[in-house]
Parts: C-alpha cells; structure tokens; sequence
C-alpha cells in the first residue's frame, strides 16, 4: 500500500492517488484510471496496471501472477483528496481492513466525494491529527481568496496562488469558475489540469503561465521562484500560500510576507473523528502528521488504536 521505495518483483502495489509521496517506479500497480493518467504524467517506463473502478470487486485469482494463495476481495473506494484518489478495503479469511491513504470528507469541486465503508481494521492518514486543526468553512476561505486576487488586481499587483500543481492547484481553480477573473497556470500546473478536464471537470477559462503577459492575471504556481526574477515585467507580486498549515501563525516553509489561506486536501481533526465513526472500526492504525497523538486520543474516547509512524508513549492509569 503506496510504499515509496520502488517494488520491481511480482508483487502488486497498490497506489491510491498520484502525488509524488505515494508513488514510485514500481513494476505492477492496482490503481484507478484518473490515477493511472496522472501517475503517467509523472513518472515515466512500462508497468502492469490494474484498473479497478470505485466499488468493483478484485479477486485474488484474478491477478496474474497470483500474489497469495490466499483467498482476497479487494475493491477501492473515494478518497477525496485529489482526483481519482482512493481508500483500499481488503477482505481475507473472514476480516475486513480499510486503508485510506491521504482522504477528506469535505466536498471537493475537483475530486470525488470521500466515501467511508465499514472495516474491522481501519489504518488511516492523520496529518491534522491534533484538535487545533479545525479549517473554516471552505466557501468562506474561497471568498476571502477571490477578494485578496480582486484587491490585488485593482492596486495595479499580480495576485499569485500558490498551490500543488496536483489537486490543489485545480481546486482553486475549479473554485474560481464564477469569479470572472483572467487566469495563467504554471506549466505542471497546466499540464495535470487537462486530465482534470478530460474527466468531465469544469473550469472557467486560463492560459499558460507567461511572465510577458503575466500582469494583470491570476496567476496559480506551484512555486514563486520564477516569477520573483521576472517582476519587471511581472510588476508587483501579492502572494498568498495555500495550505492547512495556515491556521498556524507562523507556516513551516511559508514567508511571514506571503497571505496564508487554509484550504487543505487533507481531514482536519474534526472529520478524522467523524471518519472513525463511519468506520466503525475495532481497531486503528494511524499514519503520518500527529499519529501518536491521534491514537492517543481514541483511546481516551474508549478505541483500540495504535500509532505505525511513530513511537506511542506508554500510558498508565495511575
């Protein structure tokens, strides 16, 4: 499940979304199809690929060569994180286990909507694992977007977003659809976009990034960099950072002059615990961000759950 260090034998790898911590150069991969559009994009060479629709089922007879003589069910589910990104339920010898990867529960206009199902075992992403990451309600930070692009633009500035050129990138976008604004993307950006649109995502118009006709657009980059040697003609940068980080005051790896607007493709604590809840699970297994303290904290709420990215503290009722 989404190992980071290539896997070249017979073994089948399951990758649930195409960004670059999820994915390698691995030799047979089950995936969906938007994932298997965006992983080509990005990593090139021949690999066998399963494609399995959300919901349908995949029998372990059913992969060649057979990975296990024990007999699997394995059917995946939306994430909700980026587009085509998806949750893996295995079924074998009578038990169930759901595995997540990266997930939201908010709704998404570039992604299917996250999907919950049933597990005895449930191991899960838990980046904003901590109660202090509550997001606002993505509409408002949406507007509050559009209005720092309007002012920028009305002072004679270029308003840059910088955003993952994958799923970020079209989520702003999508979310600009009504705004009426002039839009450039940056090249990956751009690139990853068009697969977007090829899944039926909508999108008000843009052009390529170009810093000779740059002034007076939107621009959404994954990165700044270029632009700030290209301010002469550029004119004026007004930058803001999209991120759920944002909700800290200082942003790791975020300038203190940029704007910061916490708009996440991750679950914040608030629907980790709701997505435990739909689960209904008997025990958990988290994974990145604040795992220890997450598994901690069902604990305390009367869960069985364990942390596999890091060190749980022992705890004593004393």
């Amino acid at each position: 499940m989404d190992p980071k260090i290539p896997v070249r034998s017979s073994e089948w790898v399951f990758v649930s979304h195409a960004h670059s911590d999820h994915t390698a150069r691995h030799s047979a991969v089950i995936l969906t199809e938007p994932t298997r559009r965006l992983m080509r994009s990005r990593i090139s060479g021949l690999r066998s690929e399963r494609v399995l629709e959300f919901g349908q089922i995949l029998r372990h007879w059913e992969l060649e060569p057979s990975p296990t003589q024990t007999p699997f069910n394995l059917s995946l589910h939306p994430a909700g994180h980026v587009l085509g990104s998806a949750m893996a339920r295995l079924e074998a010898n009578g038990q169930s286990l759901l595995y997540t990867g990266d997930f939201k529960l908010r709704a998404s206009k570039s992604s299917e909507r996250c999907s919950p199902v049933h597990a005895e075992t449930l191991i899960m992403e838990t980046t904003y694992g901590r109660p202090r990451y509550v997001f606002p309600p993505t509409d408002q930070v949406i507007e509050s977007v559009i209005q720092f692009c309007r002012t920028a633009l009305s002072e004679n500035q270029t308003p840059a977003l910088v955003a993952y050129s994958l799923g970020k990138g079209q989520e702003i976008l999508a979310s600009l659809l009504e705004a009426g604004l002039p839009i450039q993307l940056h090249g990956s950006t751009a690139k990853l976009t068009e697969i977007y649109a090829d899944f039926g995502c909508r999108f008000p118009e843009w052009t390529p990034l170009n810093p000779e006709t740059a002034r007076g657009h939107v621009l959404i980059t994954p990165t700044v960099r270029p632009l700030l040697s290209a301010q002469p003609s550029i004119g004026p940068l007004r930058i803001a950072s999209l991120s759920g980080w944002a909700l800290d005051n200082r942003s790791w790896g975020t300038p203190s002059s940029h704007h910061r607007f916490p708009l996440s493709d991750h679950a914040d604590f608030t629907d980790l615990m709701k997505f435990v809840e739909a689960v209904q699970p008997k025990r958990v297994f988290t994974l990145h961000g604040f795992a220890a303290e997450f598994a901690r904290h069902l604990r305390r709420q009367g869960v069985e759950a364990y942390a596999l990215s890091e060190d749980d503290q022992l705890e004593l009722a004393l």
